[in-house]
């Protein structure tokens, strides 16, 4: 499409806090956003333009959406390949990323197939059809991670396996749904590249290194604490997975760093050695705007949620080049049981040079939900040089190790002690 203001209506399968983000970074843009979404009054709803009431995959929802829109894109993976690409015929629209890629991404087997065929580093797995299957791979691999084929987020659906007497328990635990194992990896950290695919050109944002508890991402730490080959390497798998990928858009891409030669490094930060080298391993693919690209919103040149809202209408990327050090952090529910939603200690965040502020809008607050995050910038002087910042072609860079590790650091320290003093404990 021709980029003009006011430009086209985009419609959004999905409309959480995804939704709602996408919706605030297209308006500058002069694009209205209309979503779907089974939740009344949904995180999206109080930003877009329209909210269509109807399930992800519900036909019906689906074509009253793309009745009303320019071009369509989703923000879940729970949306209809097949529904889709219907709608597409019949109104002519345009849909990214491509449902081809949807439903390959859907089931986590699918996925792991493809990347294995294209050459692409990934950890040993195999299908799990039944326990038999389980126990095999536990005596091959030695401990696995049980994955339901489709569904789970945040840790649901994921079982650690590292017996084969808990084989019947751990296909109980996730519904005895179509599964498959993979083989634990001995990893240094996880870390994520945030790539965009546009109409003639594709781009990645600086590497994060994303910060996990019970399997749930708490902090995502750029540019990640980690050495230029690594990061290197992990800019050349990530070029690697997009060129598997059919459609414009934002794609989130997990990988794991495994163990290489360590180097010194203070043992207080919490995150374990840093080090010198290393292989990277791609864990998952989101197609869409990730948990851990929200710290592009103030901390890189243009916002993970603009860069899906251009490539998906064909419009040009913008730059995703780093602003300064970023450190971004989940705001968690902390409660026991769920309760309306009321965050307390804003003030404190609020009155904190360099910190931002975000509230995803959901009325119940539930344990470990993510109800919304905030942004630590640091000191962009800290980046000593533009050399591993690829400023030339708008930043498609996953460098940035010229930052200081104590910079960084310090920076993720302050970020949780402003978490720590939020609560929805009234």
């Amino acid at each position: 499409m021709t980029a003009t203001v006011p430009g086209p209506t985009l419609g959004v399968v999905g409309g959480g806090q995804l939704g709602r983000m996408l919706a605030e970074a297209a308006a500058p843009l002069g694009v209205e956003v209309v979503v779907l979404d089974p939740t009344p009054d949904c995180p999206a709803s109080l930003v877009a333009r329209d909210q269509v009431l109807g399930s992800f995959d519900e036909a019906d929802a689906v074509h009253d959406l793309a009745a009303r829109v320019d071009a369509l894109t989703f923000e879940i993976e729970l949306a209809d390949p097949d529904v889709l690409e219907e709608v597409s015929e019949e109104y002519d629209i345009p849909v990214h990323p491509s449902p081809d890629t949807l439903r390959m991404i859907q089931d986590k087997l699918v996925q792991k197939d493809t990347l294995g065929e294209a050459g692409i580093p990934i950890p040993e797995f195999r299908q799990v059809d039944d326990a038999d299957d389980l126990r095999d791979a536990v005596e091959e691999f030695g401990a696995v991670m049980l994955k339901a084929r489709t569904g789970g987020y945040d840790g649901r659906g994921n079982v650690p396996v590292t017996s084969v007497d808990e084989a019947e328990d751990a296909l109980a635990d996730i519904g005895h749904a179509p599964a498959m194992a993979e083989a634990f990896v001995d990893f240094v950290r996880e870390v994520s590249v945030i790539g965009v695919v546009g109409d003639d050109e594709t781009r990645v944002f600086p590497l994060g290194e994303n910060v996990h508890e019970a399997e749930i991402l708490r902090e995502t730490v750029v540019p990640a604490r980690t050495s230029d080959a690594v990061t290197e390497r992990a800019k050349e798998v990530a070029y690697d997975v997009l060129d598997q990928l059919e459609g414009r858009g934002v794609y989130g891409i997990e990988l794991f760093e495994t163990s290489g030669s360590p180097r010194d490094s203070d043992p207080s930060s919490g995150q374990g050695p840093r080090d010198s080298g290393g292989e990277i391993l791609v864990n998952e693919i989101a197609p869409r705007p990730h948990n851990s690209g929200h710290w592009t919103i103030e901390g890189a040149m243009t916002s993970q949620f603009e860069q899906h809202a251009r490539a998906v209408l064909g419009w040009p990327l913008g730059s995703t080049a780093l602003r300064a050090p970023t450190v971004s952090a989940n705001i968690l529910g902390d409660i026991e049981e769920n309760q309306p939603a009321e965050l307390h200690g804003v003030d404190g965040v609020l009155a904190a040079d360099g910190v931002s502020l975000h509230w995803y809008g959901k009325h119940e607050v539930r344990p470990l939900r993510k109800m919304g995050h905030i942004t630590a910038v640091g000191d962009a002087e800290s980046l000593a040089s533009t050399d591993g910042h690829d400023v030339a072609d708008g930043g498609g860079d996953t460098g940035g190790n010229d930052v200081p590790d104590v910079a960084v650091d310090d920076l993720l320290a302050a970020a949780r002690d402003h978490i720590d003093s939020l609560t929805f404990d009234p």
